[in-house]
């Protein structure tokens, strides 16, 4: 018996961890985790699972193609050869791209935050460049874009990375790493030992909720007027750090009252020595105008200090008068209309706790925390990032140690390469018509575009979809516009491990193989200083089962039909790392030798805006929003109500909150197949609180029916004492059966499945992200009659 022990780590989800593969006899039986790595000191039941997910009967092991028409309750699907299904995707896609442009066609990707699709979406991100495609499918306004997109019109970057090990205060609003992050949930318990204050912003009680010094239970969707409440007791108690707003943000600027853009020189009658775009300010204690250039990112006079909260009637230069008021004072205004008590009414929040909260924030220094889905699944998010932004900006820990910081990581080269997508090609992205500012600017697209431009042709028609991974069909809301929509291309391709509702409608499914059973190269691990600095090639430690491949050879191989292989190293993957290591000094061989992984020399840099300012429009934190005043949108974080507006739209009728949440067994909508984790989590779960099923004459563990004004889905009832009565959470994600524990799967289509996002329409999104209201809709449930079975299909056979 052959025993072997192989460092690397895990690419199911977002957290990497730091893993030991355990194989015997050339067998993978485990993987644990390893505490040599600066990921790897718990290792997740997802993980440990990871032979079940190797050697399960449900894997797709060779590539097929659909012989029957699309719609039909048959596919027909047929084993044919990689060689038959490239040369087809080849020709397909250039057919589309030579008659229609490349645009025609959308780059589908799974989110590198719970696939292990991490390992190669650096290739298909430059094949979507490369092609000539401005539109890519990636999910992200369900997932990422307002922390890391959003949260830059604010700070000029993304949220970017909690400094745990030196921070006094961890705030996690909308983020539970227990379930999504667990090397966060590491770092956050360690914070919490070492006597970090711990602030908890969750509308159920789950994760850190229990151990938190403040736990906020939240009215889902109505963060942003909490987030305006606790600013307002910051302020107005001075909780906040007042040099750091004075001197790094655009607070002291001046506003114009009638036109709500900044002063600038060239509209004031004064005669002032600066560019006529620059930006005005009041000095404290006068009343001269001081000149900010944003080019140069300074004042023109260093001797005098700008006024925060200047209010000054200013002659204009065509002899008229125009009231003006600092940007921070406008934003002290908005937020003092949420008073604790206006705040206990919109929130459900007691109004004691709002200032024995702001007060937890603004002294404790540094502060540092994290926001996710549940910030960004709702139709005001982009908005309640900014005002949960400012609130961080408040405590002056941007970029310190204890605060949120970008860790130094290896210079390596990057391969995506978006400058090879031409600014002709950018201006095409089907998203620039729905917001300038959102999704479109990356060349991202959300499913609500993507459908529109398939089925309506908005803008153009969309005709081909290149899939990796990406599971429309129970990720994202609209299901039945969804299912129209794939049915309408004229041509499809699926890569994935599994069969999936989505892979049921494409034209060619090509099977992947797991993450165990490739080669990957990680420049840089998320969380810490020693993480980001670690360069890792992690192993293959069995051969990839049947004829399944990587999603990076399925990339090059295109590549190369589409004659663009001398852009993909000529379809050699091993060569594109290399490159991708040049700049280290390193090589694949270094790392093989090494496969605990190198540690690369770097220094983080604290305060990089001491010299470089930030990358936003006014290279200040921007408190108030030009830019998004531009293209129509308010340029302070104002409250949008939702709860309330839908309830009223629907006469009362749907009275309870509907909200989902990751399964911690689960990855979104996978690993439902695998039998260890089925066993914790067998059934479809809503939960809800005793008194609100007790006043429909519900039971714990009936199986109950859940009714919104989009659709109806079926799920088990859990109750949960600590959830608020109106509040009712069911889990997302389910389709899949179990075959080694006798269940079949659920219907994702039909109202007597599981399928959460048929509850969900895509009606009501955000005017700027397209994010949906997945965690604020409305609903309404009732009991099932007694002869009423769990409705259940038998799953497509794996070829």
């Amino acid at each position: 018996m052959v025993m072997q022990r192989t460092p690397g780590f895990c690419a199911l989800c977002k957290s990497r961890c730091g893993s030991i593969m355990v194989t015997r006899d050339g067998k993978f039986i485990a993987q644990e985790p390893n505490p040599e790595h600066p990921t790897g000191m718990s290792l997740c039941v997802k993980g440990k699972a990871a032979p079940e997910m190797v050697y399960n009967d449900d894997r797709l092991l060779y590539p097929i193609m659909r012989t029957n028409p699309k719609g039909s309750a048959d596919p027909g699907w047929k084993r044919i050869s990689w060689d038959e299904a490239l040369d087809r995707i080849g020709n397909e896609l250039a057919r589309i791209r030579d008659k229609y442009g490349p645009e025609a066609v959308v780059i589908g990707l799974a989110t590198p935050s719970g696939t292990s699709i991490s390992d190669d979406i650096r290739w298909i991100e430059r094949f979507a460049n490369v092609f000539g495609t401005p539109n890519s499918a990636n999910g992200t306004e369900l997932c990422n874009w307002h922390k890391d997109k959003a949260h830059a019109y604010t700070f000029g970057r993304g949220i970017s990375a909690p400094d745990f090990v030196n921070t006094n205060c961890v705030v996690l609003w909308g983020h539970n790493p227990s379930a999504t992050w667990l090397d966060h949930a590491t770092a956050t318990a360690a914070a919490k030992a070492r006597g970090a204050k711990l602030i908890v912003i969750d509308p159920r009680r789950v994760g850190f909720a229990s151990r938190a010094d403040r736990w906020l239970r939240v009215r889902p969707g109505s963060d942003g007027a909490l987030a305006l409440g606790l600013a307002r007791s910051m302020i107005r108690n001075k909780w906040f750090d007042e040099t750091f707003i004075r001197d790094w943000s655009n607070g002291p600027l001046l506003v114009r009252m009638d036109t709500e853009r900044f002063l600038r020189v060239e509209d004031v009658m004064a005669e002032i020595d600066a560019d006529g775009d620059d930006l005005l300010t009041i000095a404290s204690g006068s009343a001269e105008l001081v000149a900010y250039s944003a080019k140069t990112k300074a004042y023109a006079r260093t001797d005098l200090q700008p006024d925060l909260w200047a209010e000054t009637e200013v002659e204009l230069a065509n002899g008229g008068h125009i009231l003006c008021r600092s940007a921070f004072s406008l934003y002290a205004e908005l937020c003092d209309e949420y008073t604790p008590e206006v705040v206990e009414d919109i929130c459900w929040i007691p109004a004691d706790q709002i200032d024995a909260t702001a007060k937890l924030i603004g002294t404790s220094g540094p502060v540092c925390y994290y926001a996710w889905t549940g910030i960004g699944q709702h139709s005001n998010a982009t908005q309640t990032d900014r005002a949960v932004a400012l609130v961080m900006a408040l405590t002056g820990s941007f970029d310190i140690p204890g605060g949120n910081v970008v860790y130094a990581r290896p210079p390596a080269f990057s391969v995506e390469r978006p400058d090879l997508l031409s600014l002709a090609q950018q201006a095409k992205c089907v998203g620039l018509e729905q917001s300038k500012l959102g999704l479109a600017k990356n060349n991202w697209i959300g499913s609500h575009s993507m459908y529109d431009a398939i089925l309506e042709g908005d803008p153009y028609k969309i005709r081909g979809l290149v899939g990796f991974g990406r599971n429309f069909l129970v990720n994202h809301p609209n299901v039945q516009r969804g299912v129209e929509a794939l049915s309408k291309l004229e041509f499809h391709v699926q890569t994935d491990v599994t069969m999936t509702p989505t892979a049921l409608y494409a034209d060619i499914v090509l099977p992947i193989c797991t993450a165990w059973e490739r080669e990957a190269l990680r420049v840089g691990f998320e969380g810490s200083d020693r993480a980001e600095r670690l360069v890792q090639f992690r192993q293959a430690v069995i051969e990839p089962l049947g004829e399944s491949r990587t999603d990076a050879f399925v990339v090059f191989q295109i590549a190369k039909r589409l004659g663009l292989g001398h852009l993909f190293w000529d379809g050699d993957v091993n060569a594109g790392l290399e490159y991708i290591l040049k700049p280290l000094g390193l090589t694949l061989d270094d790392l093989r030798n090494k496969p605990n992984g190198i540690s690369v020399a770097g220094e983080t840099k604290f305060k990089g805006y001491l010299t470089d300012g930030m990358n936003t429009a006014t290279g200040k934190v921007e408190i108030y929003s030009e830019v998004f005043a531009n293209e129509g949108h308010e340029p302070l974080p104002r409250y949008v109500e939702q709860y309330l507006t839908l309830m009223r739209q629907y006469d009362g009728r749907f009275p309870l909150i509907l909200i989902s949440a990751k399964v911690v067994h689960y990855r979104h909508s996978q690993d439902r197949h695998v039998p260890s984790l089925r066993k914790r989590q067998p059934d479809p779960e809503v939960t809800v609180h005793p008194e609100t099923a007790k006043q429909r004459s519900l039971k714990e563990h009936d199986w109950v029916g859940i009714v919104t004004p989009h659709g109806r889905a079926r799920f088990r009832l859990k109750f949960d004492p600590t959830i608020h009565p109106l509040v009712v959470c069911a889990q997302y994600g389910w389709w899949q059966g179990n075959k080694a524990l006798g269940l079949k799967g659920f219907d994702p289509f039909s109202s007597d499945g599981a399928n959460f996002n048929r509850l969900v329409g895509d009606d009501r999104l955000d005017p700027i992200s397209g994010g949906a209201p997945l965690r604020s809709y409305i609903c309404e449930i009732e009991g099932l009659a007694d002869h009423l079975e769990q409705a259940k299909i038998d799953e497509p056979e794996a070829v």
